[in-house]
C-alpha cells in the first residue's frame, strides 16, 4: 500500500516538474518575444519622431519664408502709399493755387463786366433794373412762343394718334360683332286658313271685330283677296298681344265677344311672363350679374319699343356688345360696360305709360335699384347731360352712336308719327277716371275707355270736349282728331 502511494507521489512530482519546466520555457519564449516587440516599437517610434521633426522643420521654414515675403510686399505697398500721399498733397496745393488764381480772374472779370455794363447803361439811357426787365421780358416772350409751338405740335400729334387709335378700336369692335336688322314697322299680318274666317271674325253686325278693336286698341284691315288680316298700331306691345290673340282665336275657331275678351286677357298675362323670360335670356347671353325684377321687366318691354323705327332692345344689345368690345380694347371693365350699355335706354320702356324724358326716368329707376354709378353716368352722358367720367361710359356713348348712325338703322319720319300718337294717348290718359286710351287711324281717332264707377253718362260729353280742347291747344296735327269716350258696364249671372 505504501509502495503504491510512493509510486503515485513520484509520478505526480515528475509531472509537476515537467509542467514547471514547460512553464519556464514558455515564459522565456514570451519574454524574448516581448523584448523583440519592444525593440521594434522603440525603433518605429524613433522613426516617426524623426519624420515629424523633419516635417515640422519644413513647415516652419515655409512659414518664415512666407512671413518674409509678406513683410517685403507690405514695405513696398507702404512706400507706394507714401509716394501717392505726397503726390496728392502736391496736387492739392496746385489746386489751391489754381483756385486762388481763378478767384482773382473772376474778380477782375466781374469788375470789367460791371465797368462795361455801367458804360452801356450810360450810353443806352437805362438803369440796370430797367435793362434786366427788358431782357427778362424778351426771354419770356421767346419762351411763350416756343411753348405754344410745342403745344400745337404735340396737340396735333395727340389728335392724330387718338383718331388712329379710336378708328382701330371701332374697327375691331364692329368687325367682331354682326347684328341682326333692327328696323321695326307698324303692322302685323295674320294669314287666314280660308275665306270663311273673314265672316266669323267680323261677326254678326260686326260685334266680334268691334269687340276685338275695343279691347286691343289696334286697327284691323281685312284683305279678302289675299285672305289676310293686317293689324296696325304704333304700340308694338299692344299689337303683339292683338296678333297672338287673333292667331289663337283662328286656331281655336270659336270667335265671339266673350271668347275674344277671355283669350285677350290670357295672352296679356302670358306676355308678361314672356318678356321677363326674354330679359333673363339677354342677361345670360351678355354674362351679366343678377338684376332687379323691375329692371328685367322693363328690359323685356323694350322689345316692343322703338326709337326712330329701330327696336330699342336690339339697339341696347348692340350697344352692350360693342361697348364691351371697345372697353376690352381700352383695358376697362367690359362686364360693367355691357351692363351700362344694356341699361342706357331703359327709360324708354317707361315713356309710353309715364310720359316725360326717358333719360330722367331711366336714371331714376336705376338709382332706385342701386345700379353702379357708371350705369347712371352712361344714361346721362349718351345724351350729353353729364360729362363722361370713365372708359366704360365713353365706350357706351361711342357704341350708342355706332348703333344709331348705321345707314338704314333709323327712320325719323316713323319717330315723328310715334311721338304724335303717344302725345295723343298721354293727354287723354291724364284725365281722372280714364282706364284705357287707344290712338288709332294714324292719329285721327282717339278711343278713351273710362271706369264706369268713376265717370257717369252725364260726364262723358264733358270729358270728350275737354280732351279734344287740350289736344287742339297743345298738339300740331293735320286734319281732325275725333275723340270717342266709351263707358261700359258688364253684368254676369249664372242660371242653374
Amino acid at each position: 500500500m505504501n509502495t503504491q502511494r510512493q509510486s503515485i507521489l513520484k509520478q505526480a512530482r515528475a509531472k509537476a516538474d515537467m509542467l514547471l519546466y514547460q512553464a519556464q520555457v514558455l515564459y522565456q519564449t514570451k519574454e524574448v518575444e516581448s523584448q523583440t516587440l519592444i525593440q521594434q516599437l522603440q525603433q518605429e517610434y524613433a522613426r516617426q519622431m524623426q519624420e515629424n521633426a523633419q516635417d515640422y522643420q519644413n513647415k516652419l521654414d515655409a512659414l518664415k519664408s512666407y512671413e518674409n515675403q509678406q513683410k517685403k510686399q507690405w514695405n513696398q505697398q507702404n512706400q507706394q502709399l507714401n509716394q501717392t500721399k505726397q503726390e496728392l498733397q502736391a496736387f492739392q496745393q496746385e489746386l489751391q493755387r489754381e483756385k486762388h488764381t481763378q478767384e482773382q480772374i473772376s474778380l477782375e472779370c466781374a469788375k470789367l463786366k460791371q465797368e462795361a455794363l455801367d458804360a452801356l447803361m450810360e450810353c443806352a439811357g437805362y438803369t440796370r433794373e430797367e435793362a434786366q426787365e427788358i431782357v427778362l421780358r424778351r426771354l419770356e416772350e421767346d419762351l411763350i412762343l416756343q411753348k405754344s409751338a410745342l403745344i400745337r405740335r404735340y396737340e396735333k400729334q395727340a389728335k392724330k394718334e387718338a383718331k388712329e387709335r379710336a378708328n382701330f378700336v371701332i374697327a375691331q369692335a364692329t368687325a367682331r360683332f354682326a347684328s341682326s336688322f333692327a328696323m321695326e314697322n307698324l303692322t302685323s299680318v295674320v294669314a287666314l286658313p280660308d275665306s270663311e274666317f273673314i265672316g266669323r271674325i267680323i261677326g254678326k253686325e260686326g260685334k266680334n271685330i268691334d269687340t276685338f278693336k275695343r279691347i286691343s286698341g289696334v286697327e284691323v284691315i281685312i284683305d279678302e283677296e289675299s285672305k289676310t288680316i293686317t293689324l296696325s298700331c304704333f304700340n308694338l306691345y299692344r299689337r303683339e298681344i292683338a296678333t297672338k290673340t287673333l292667331e289663337q282665336l283662328i286656331q281655336d275657331g270659336r270667335i265671339q265677344p266673350a271668347r275674344i275678351e277671355m283669350v285677350y286677357k290670357r295672352v296679356e298675362a302670358g306676355m308678361e311672363e314672356a318678356i321677363l323670360q326674354e330679359a333673363e335670356e339677354v342677361i345670360l347671353d351678355l354674362k351679366l350679374d343678377s338684376m332687379h325684377e323691375e329692371l328685367k321687366q322693363l328690359l323685356g318691354r323694350m322689345r316692343y319699343r322703338t326709337s326712330y323705327g329701330q327696336n330699342a332692345l336690339i339697339h341696347s344689345i348692340e350697344v352692350a356688345i360693342l361697348a364691351g368690345t371697345i372697353t376690352e380694347q381700352l383695358g376697362g371693365d367690359c362686364k360693367l360696360a355691357r351692363r351700362a350699355g344694356i341699361l342706357h335706354d331703359i327709360g324708354k320702356a317707361l315713356t309710353p305709360e309715364h310720359g316725360g324724358d326717358h333719360v330722367e326716368l331711366g336714371a331714376e329707376v336705376c338709382r332706385r335699384h342701386n345700379e353702379h354709378p357708371v350705369v347712371l353716368n352712361a344714361i346721362f352722358a349718351h345724351h350729353d347731360r353729364e360729362e363722361i367720367k370713365s372708359i366704360e361710359c365713353a365706350a357706351v356713348c361711342a357704341a350708342d352712336a355706332l348703333s344709331a348712325s348705321r345707314p338704314g338703322a333709323r327712320r325719323k319720319e316713323n319717330e315723328n308719327f310715334l311721338n304724335r300718337m303717344q302725345d295723343l294717348e298721354r293727354i287723354a290718359s291724364q284725365k281722372s277716371g280714364v282706364e284705357k286710351v287707344f290712338a288709332m287711324d294714324a292719329g285721327r281717332e282717339v278711343r278713351v275707355i273710362v271706369c264706369p264707377e268713376k265717370i257717369n253718362d252725364a260726364k262723358i260729353p264733358l270729358l270728350a270736349r275737354d280732351i279734344a280742347r287740350e289736344i287742339q291747344n297743345n298738339l300740331q296735327y293735320p286734319g281732325e282728331v275725333v275723340v270717342h269716350v266709351i263707358r261700359e258696364r258688364h253684368a254676369r249671372a249664372v242660371a242653374r
